[in-house]
């Protein structure tokens, strides 16, 4: 009787366990930041005006002079001086200081004017 009960306690622990770990594994697998890659962006959607190239002159870009622009937390060379999304990735524009850019842009290799 022990020994059955034994056996019974052991599978229900490795069900238990298997359960868990799929449970983790799915939601593991649902907070993936997406790539670039699987959401098939369009080639003209890079040409975008907002998408920075070369030396990023900031100045050139804080039309209004408030001293704010947009820019994308994840290509930080996609940068504007009204707000929207980032043609590359879709996500919104924050709005940073002039500053906030040109050091978010240095820190990640790009140039600045």
């Amino acid at each position: 009787m022990k020994t059955r009960l034994n056996k019974t306690l052991q599978i229900m622990l490795l069900v238990s366990g298997i359960i868990v770990l799929s449970i983790f594994i799915s939601c593991n697998q649902e907070t993936k930041t997406p790539d670039h890659e699987p959401m098939k962006m369009e080639t003209e959607q890079s040409n975008s005006t907002i998408v920075r190239e070369g030396m990023i002159d900031l100045m050139m870009i804080d039309e209004n002079k408030d001293g704010m622009v947009y820019q994308d937390p994840m290509d930080w060379n996609v940068i504007s001086d009204e707000p929207g999304r980032c043609p590359l990735c879709k996500m919104e524009l924050k709005e940073v200081t002039v500053k906030e850019a040109k050091e978010n842009l240095l820190k990640h290799s790009y140039k600045v004017k």
